[in-house]
């Protein structure tokens, strides 16, 4: 691993993200790693990666010049993207990605193809309005009712509910069938499922939630 840390890391992209991004990230996850060109983001909101992971084709060379060589890790190879580059090198024990999302719709369906890919790793994506995560084997998540909930199938994946006004129990869903998106919390909701396969997306505010539930749940993925 490139870098290793007991404490939550914030990873930034080269994508859309803000001042807020931090504020809200930081003090979850205080560790910092950059993507490539997420290098040049944080740098520009006032904030200094510990390392910087990637192709280095969108990093330009003045945050280059302000970071540390040893704090730059090449990985020249083109069969993955900045994000899995820095998702499998990262080790932690929850990854909060920002600007990975909002900017280029393929690149936002290669970081969510990558989530599931890599279901070991807990790892929340915050975007301009909401927050996505793989769900893990069993979670509980602490929401006021009418929370949003959605539910998106990256392949086959089976589940069941409580908390939820529509349970999820006995639905069968695919990228290609049932899909569970605009659902609603009743209050705090118990999802467990069967595969690394479901994402979910919940309001932003429900974020410090969501990196509690993440932290706490017994159960995880194995790579």
């Amino acid at each position: 691993m490139i870098v290793s840390s007991t404490e939550p890391i914030t990873l930034v992209g080269g994508g859309l993200l803000s001042a807020a991004d931090f504020n809200l990230t930081l003090p979850l996850a205080p560790g910092l790693v950059a993507a490539d060109g997420g290098a040049d983001r944080a740098l520009a909101f006032g904030h200094s990666p510990q390392a910087v992971i990637g192709d280095f084709d969108s990093i330009t060379d003045k945050a280059r010049a302000a970071i540390p060589k040893e704090q730059q890790h090449l990985m020249a190879e083109q069969d993955s993207t900045d994000f899995e580059k820095a998702l499998r090198e990262v080790s932690a024990p929850l990854i909060i990605g920002i600007g990975f999302t909002g900017a280029r719709m393929d690149h936002q369906l290669a970081v969510f193809n990558t989530l599931v890919r890599y279901p070991e790793k807990r790892c929340i994506l915050l975007g301009e309005h909401e927050v996505l995560a793989l769900c893990p084997p069993s979670f509980r998540l602490d929401v006021a009712a009418g929370t949003t909930v959605s539910l998106f199938p990256m392949g086959a994946v089976e589940g069941v509910s409580d908390g939820l006004k529509w349970p999820i129990g006995g639905l069968h869903f695919a990228p290609d069938g049932q899909s569970g998106t605009s659902n609603m919390a009743t209050g705090p909701i118990d999802i467990a499922v069967t595969a690394p396969k479901l994402l979910m997306m919940l309001p932003r505010a429900v974020l410090p939630q969501m990196v509690e539930a993440l932290l706490n749940t017994a159960s995880h993925w194995q790579g």
